[in-house]
């Protein structure tokens, strides 16, 4: 089985910056599509950001051009870099894995939360 566990949530103002990190338990960016969501409350799970196994990225129109997704592969440890943040992006993020090949699984972070606010 795949573990993900994430860190780097927490406060933050206004055009600020966060990264969150998402270290998993083994070497797996070249089985598994990584993701990150984020689910408000009284909202879907939307996708943010995402990036194959040979590392081409894909992001929601809301956050383009202030967010990165990247992938530290000797770490095993995937990243979203967060920036220019707005009170909108209030909510907890997930770190998701989706195996490559059948069967697909997916596995998920706890979703620490991320707070933007004066």
């Amino acid at each position: 089985q795949v573990q993900l566990v994430e860190s780097g949530g927490g406060l933050v103002q206004p055009g600020g910056s966060l990264r969150l990190s998402c270290a998993a338990s083994g070497s797996i960016f070249s089985r598994y599509f990584m993701a990150w969501y984020r689910q408000a409350p009284g909202k879907e799970r939307e996708s943010v950001a995402g990036a194959t196994t040979d590392g081409r990225t894909h992001y929601a129109d809301s956050v383009k051009g202030r967010f990165t997704i990247s992938r530290d592969v000797a770490k095993n440890t995937l990243y979203l870099q967060m920036n220019s943040l707005k009170p909108e992006a209030t909510a907890v993020y997930y770190c998701n894995a989706r195996s490559v090949f059948p069967p697909v699984f997916d596995y998920w972070g706890q979703g620490p939360q991320v707070t933007v606010s004066e």
